[in-house]
């Protein structure tokens, strides 16, 4: 079992979108996984010219999820996909998800979980009743230096944390973009297939998952004020939320798609009564840490850079200098749910920093944030309590 290669079959993801490639890419990277059939549109004709243009046998490739799931089922075990990757919009995460627990195969999803909250604590619900394995590709999680972060945070390096500040701004939805027939935009700004939320519920997660998994802490309460600022554009492009932690703590988040030259400034400091943190997405081999009696230190992710935790050494792949960035990332989530995977399917006991990805309660919380958030913005009281998740 343990020189057994994952066979992964994939939703969506065809010619001209993004983020199939990535998800392709991140999970071949460790040789751990291969593709082997996919239904990369809802249009079987360009379904099949995607297959073909990956160099898959054109029998493994369906023109529907309906139809693959049903297909591979009756293949022979040693043959049939054991999980699929869902690269669609959000509109459609949640059906297909379903359809592939109840058909027995495992699932590995683009973010959002679902399409609202209600499904999202169905789905909960369908993973616990089929035993299962349920990931979720909310990616800046996989980077070592936010599991550094994460690991300083849990040993008590910081202090008790008291402040939390993340931001998210882009400035690619500054217009109306969605008019000129692109695909991204067009789906991200229809309520019909994004949901209540476009900005919050596109970036705005991330922000949320990331101030979560670092501090540890859930968001217990929002003040949230939403904005849409180009014209005609149905859902929101712009952001600020308050956020009170569970431990008392304080936060800011803030999230924008049209902030103007911005490319993809994930950022988030961290501060507690005996330090900080900084960690910078578009320069994430830097974690920038900071003590009430020394200078501020700057650590750099290596194989070889022994005082990193065994959390961050663990999602490192090359020596310290040789930079890690968004792929390694991205496949240090499906890296770490395919050892989970291959120990489940052995009957062994899955290693602690293999279950470190993100999972079905990640997305039942993103999307309790999303609901509460356009609930807060949209209500006088203002200060909301976040649902139990």
């Amino acid at each position: 079992m343990a020189n057994t290669k994952i066979r992964m079959g994939m939703v969506g993801g065809g010619e001209g979108a993004f983020i199939g490639d990535v998800h392709r890419m991140a999970s071949r990277l460790d040789g751990k996984i291969e593709l082997v059939c996919g239904a990369f549109s809802s249009n079987a004709t360009r379904s099949k010219k995607s297959g073909k243009a990956l160099g898959l046998n054109a029998k493994r490739v369906y023109g529907s999820y309906e139809e693959m799931f049903k297909a591979e089922k009756a293949l022979p075990e040693d043959e049939r996909m054991h999980f699929v990757s869902i690269v669609t919009p959000n509109s459609t995460h949640y059906p297909i998800a379903k359809a592939a627990l109840q058909a027995g195969f495992h699932v590995m999803s683009d973010k959002p979980a679902t399409f609202d909250l209600k499904q999202a604590r169905q789905l909960k619900r369908l993973v616990e009743k089929t035993g299962l394995l349920y990931g979720l590709t909310h990616n800046y999680s996989g980077y070592p230096l936010v599991k550094e972060a994460k690991d300083r945070v849990q040993k008590g390096k910081l202090g008790e944390i008291k402040k939390v500040v993340v931001e998210y701004p882009q400035g690619w939805l500054a217009t109306d973009l969605e008019k000129s027939g692109q695909k991204q935009a067009g789906w991200r700004t229809d309520p019909a297939q994004a949901g209540i939320s476009c900005c919050m519920g596109d970036i705005g997660t991330h922000a949320e998952n990331l101030a979560e998994y670092i501090t540890g802490l859930k968001i217990v309460e929002l003040c949230a004020d939403l904005s849409t600022f180009v014209p005609g554009r149905k859902l929101d492009d712009d952001g600020n939320v308050l956020l009170r932690l569970e431990n008392g703590a304080k936060g800011v988040l803030h999230a924008s798609q049209i902030s103007v030259g911005e490319e993809n400034g994930l950022s988030i400091r961290v501060y507690g009564t005996r330090g900080g943190l900084k960690w910078v997405q578009a320069h994430p081999n830097q974690l920038f840490v900071y003590s009430m009696d020394k200078p501020m230190q700057v650590f750099t992710p290596g194989v070889n850079n022994t005082w990193l935790s065994k959390a961050a050494l663990h999602n490192c792949r090359v020596p310290a200098g040789h930079p890690e960035a968004f792929i390694e990332a991205f496949a240090n989530i499906y890296r770490n749910y395919a050892n989970t995977l291959l120990a489940k399917m052995g009957n062994k006991k899955p290693k602690a920093l293999d279950l470190d990805f993100p999972t079905i309660d990640d997305g039942v919380r993103g999307m309790a944030f999303i609901e509460t958030v356009v609930k807060s913005s949209q209500s006088k009281q203002k200060w909301l309590k976040m649902p139990r998740t």
